[in-house]
Formats: structure tokens, C-alpha cells, sequence
């Protein structure tokens, strides 16, 4: 018993002793023409185990490799203000403060998108509609009413084609005019109203960096948004100082050039309740708007969401009841929400807070987790991902959310091995000297993700005959 007993960790010691070596010692030369010496293996020999050999290695250098990189001298302060955890269908690979507190930036999307998918249903679309007195000859007597719905994608061709990564994802506002036309209308007496009432009429959150504004990071919010609000786009954006009415106002232009007459100018408010409903155009599905929100990064359609889910519990459509929502939801999902600090849905704020753990267990566990991954943009290929990792092995094979602000860096996703295997990771890296010094480190930290096991197939370790 006692020779039985001591056997197997004998054996797991030599495979360890082995495996250090393996895994720190630099790769030998190819240069000498001698063949090798024969191999005896002894019965309790690493070289019986290979495969064990290789993993044991191949976590070692993993670990070795992603402790230098978050070591690097340039990345100063954010040497100590980072976390990093990295799963292996469910086996811890790699931890480092996987509970630190720290600023996701727009990695909080994963979060948002995990509530709105569980809340609303991957196959929920949302609704714009134009409202008015049924047309008699062709005439409306009165207004027509454009009614918000909450699509945040609800937009022109002209505004679609202004972005650089095509093609861009929208929801055509000329063919809801064409709509109109279809359903008879020749002649509008009371001009065009834009309804925005789905919503509260909050349009930015109160803490947000000024700049944020000023630099058009984000339109103003409004349940009826059409181009991102914005009513000029060439050669800045500038924002509509009154979505609804801007909205109304364009959508006049779209009847007019379909030879509709319009009198009157655009104006804003409340549809009555009992107008007819005259067209509709329906928005993607809630699962393809949190997949262009995380593919783009877009904060439009992160605010617009979290709106929706305070409107579809009976709220008013306010950013804050929804992100309590948001909470709320994870919380339902037996998430670990320690750490976690939210005012809103796109990670704008410099006041959100999460943990690597907590988003590795969202892209892990969330039950549309499919959708998310599905949205995630791939390496040098598309979204905010498309100019990265051009010429690294982890192109086309990582797919990540991305995120930056100032000193902020994150990435969160899945890493498709050179070995056939999937890796679950998440990044996040604060206080960053250089703000291109994030894209480095995930590039880096990417590369190391998919070259694991950077070790020799386990068939190459074994010896022949045993």
C-alpha cells in the first residue's frame, strides 16, 4: 500500500521538475547534424505522460508570458491597476486580481447587452409609426405624427454611408416614407409632429465628460432618434438641439421629394391615442442591435436600450431606472456583482466599475450568452477590431469587446487557439500613461491566448515504443 501511495505523486513531481524546465529553458539549437541518443523512459518517467507533460508546460509559459506583458515598464502606473483572468472551458488558466474594482469603459456593453437579451428577447423588434386622420382623396386633415419606438438605429442612406466601417446597419427612414406614399397619402394639412414620449427627455447623463458631448462621442437621447440626433454630419457632427422636431422636420423633406404636399412646419408632441395607425417600420431584432452595439461600440443604442428596459417594466423610458434594471437582472443570474458600479449603459462614465471576473462570467454563463459572442467583432476583420492585430497569429481567430477612455483599456472575449482549442478571457487595465499603449497590450496579451499551448504536441513528447 504504501509503494502505491507515494507512486502517482512521485510521478506528478518528475512531470513538474520536467515542466519547469521545459517551459523556462530557451528553445535548442538546429544546428548540430548528430542524432540523438536513444531514450530510456522509467516507468514513472514524464515522458509516459505527454499529454500531461504539455499541458503542465504549456500553463506555465502561459502564465510566464502574461505575467511579463502586464509587467511591461510602459505601462507605469497600470502595472498595479489591472486584472486578467483566462478559462479553458471552465479551468482556470491565468488570475491575476480577477476582483479588482476597475473602469471597464465599453467593456460594460457585455453587461447591457446580457440584461437587454435576458428583458426584451433576442427576437423583439422595435417600432416606429406614423399616426394621423385616415386619408380621404388622398388628404390627412391634420398632422401626421412620427411616433418613436426607441430604434436607435432608425436613420437616412446619406447618414449610413458617412461611416467609415460599412456596411453600416440602419433602419431606413425613406422607406418608411415610401410607406406613407404606399398607404395613400397625397396631402398633409397640419404639417409633420415628431412623438418622443416613449422616453423621458434626459439627453445626456448628467456626469459625463463634457467633451463626450462636444466631440460628438454620443448623440442626445430621444425615443424618436434619427441619425444618431445629429443633423449635420459633414465636416463635424452637430447635434439636434430638439431630436423630435429635427426628426419631423426630415421626415417632411423625405415626403415632399415623394411628391407628397406638406403644409405647415415640423413641430413636436403627443400622438393622440386614438389616430390611425397609417405605417410602420420595424427596427432589427433586439439580438442584431446588441450585436452592431457591441461590434461598434455603439453608446447610441447602449442608452437607447437601457431606456427601453425602464419603458417595457412601466417606467418612463430614464436612464437610471434602467440600469437598475440592468442590476437587478445580472443579480437573477447568480453573478458575482461585487465590484460592480454602474450609471450607465455604454461605459461612458467614469464612475462605472467591474471586475474581470464579473465580466468573464457574463460572456460564461448569461443565458443569451450565444448572442453576445455572436456580436463580438473578430480580429482584423470588422467592427472596432478591423485595424487590429493585422499580421499576428490572432487574426481572424480572437474575438473581443473592446474598450477605451482616457488611461483605459479593456478586452473581453474568446481566443481561438492554434491547437483547435477556445479560451474565455478578460482584460481590464487602468491608468495607462499612453492611450496606445492599450492597443499594444492587447494585441500582446492576444497573441500569447492564441499561440497556447506554446509548447510541442504532446505526440512529440512521447517515446516511441512506450
Amino acid at each position: 500500500m504504501g509503494l502505491r501511495r507515494h507512486a502517482l505523486p512521485a510521478g506528478l513531481a518528475a512531470v513538474a521538475l520536467v515542466a519547469g524546465a521545459l517551459a523556462l529553458r530557451a528553445p535548442a539549437s538546429h544546428g548540430s547534424t548528430r542524432p540523438p541518443a536513444a531514450l530510456a523512459a522509467p516507468v514513472l518517467s514524464p515522458r509516459r505522460a505527454p499529454e500531461t507533460l504539455s499541458r503542465v508546460v504549456g500553463d506555465l509559459r502561459l502564465r510566464r508570458d502574461l505575467d511579463a506583458a502586464l509587467a511591461d515598464p510602459q505601462l507605469g502606473a497600470a502595472r498595479s491597476a489591472n486584472c486578467l483572468v483566462v478559462d479553458d472551458g471552465g479551468r482556470r488558466l491565468y488570475e491575476r486580481t480577477p476582483d479588482a474594482s476597475l473602469l471597464p469603459a465599453s467593456n460594460l456593453k457585455l453587461l447591457t447587452g446580457a440584461a437587454i437579451l435576458d428583458r426584451l428577447g433576442p427576437g423583439t423588434r422595435l417600432r416606429t409609426e406614423v399616426r394621423g386622420a385616415r386619408p380621404a382623396g388622398g388628404n390627412v386633415d391634420g398632422p401626421l405624427w412620427l411616433v418613436g419606438g426607441g430604434d436607435p438605429l432608425l436613420g437616412t442612406a446619406d447618414f449610413a454611408a458617412s461611416f467609415e466601417r460599412q456596411p453600416r446597419q440602419f433602419t431606413s427612414l425613406e422607406a418608411l416614407a415610401d410607406r406613407v406614399v404606399k398607404a395613400g397619402v397625397r396631402h398633409v394639412s397640419g404639417g409633420i409632429v415628431g412623438d418622443e414620449t416613449r422616453y423621458d427627455r434626459e439627453r445626456y447623463v448628467p456626469t459625463w465628460i463634457p467633451s463626450y458631448v462636444s466631440d460628438s462621442e454620443i448623440g442626445p437621447a430621444s425615443a424618436l432618434t434619427v441619425n444618431d440626433n445629429f443633423v449635420a454630419w459633414h465636416p463635424r457632427h452637430i447635434a439636434a438641439a430638439a431630436p423630435a422636431t429635427a426628426a419631423a422636420a426630415l421626415f417632411t423633406a423625405l415626403l415632399r421629394a415623394r411628391g407628397v404636399d406638406v403644409d405647415g412646419s415640423a413641430a413636436e408632441g403627443a400622438a393622440p391615442p386614438a389616430s390611425a395607425r397609417l405605417a410602420t417600420i420595424d427596427s432589427a431584432t433586439v439580438g442584431e442591435l446588441v450585436g452592431e452595439m457591441l461590434r461598434e461600440s455603439d453608446n447610441q443604442t447602449a442608452e437607447m436600450l437601457v431606456k427601453e428596459l425602464d419603458r417595457r417594466r412601466g417606467g418612463r423610458g430614464s436612464t437610471v431606472n434602467g440600469m437598475a434594471v440592468v442590476r437587478s437582472d445580472l443579480a437573477s443570474m447568480d453573478l458575482p456583482l461585487a465590484g460592480l458600479a454602474t450609471v450607465d449603459g455604454s461605459g461612458l462614465d467614469r464612475s462605472d466599475r467591474a471586475t474581470c471576473r464579473l465580466l468573464l462570467s457574463v460572456l460564461e454563463h448569461a443565458p443569451e450568452r450565444a448572442w453576445l459572442t455572436r456580436g463580438l467583432p473578430v480580429a482584423a476583420h470588422d467592427g472596432t477590431l478591423a485595424r487590429h492585430f493585422h499580421g499576428s497569429v490572432a487574426a481572424g481567430r480572437l474575438r473581443a469587446k473592446t474598450g477605451s477612455l482616457k488611461g483605459v483599456a479593456g478586452l473581453t472575449g474568446l481566443a481561438a487557439t492554434v491547437r483547435g482549442g477556445t479560451l474565455a478571457f478578460s482584460l481590464l487595465v487602468n491608468g495607462l500613461p499612453h492611450d496606445e499603449l492599450g492597443v499594444y497590450l492587447y494585441e500582446k496579451v492576444g497573441g500569447i491566448l492564441v499561440r497556447y499551448p506554446d509548447v510541442p504536441k504532446p505526440a512529440q513528447l512521447a517515446v516511441p515504443g512506450t
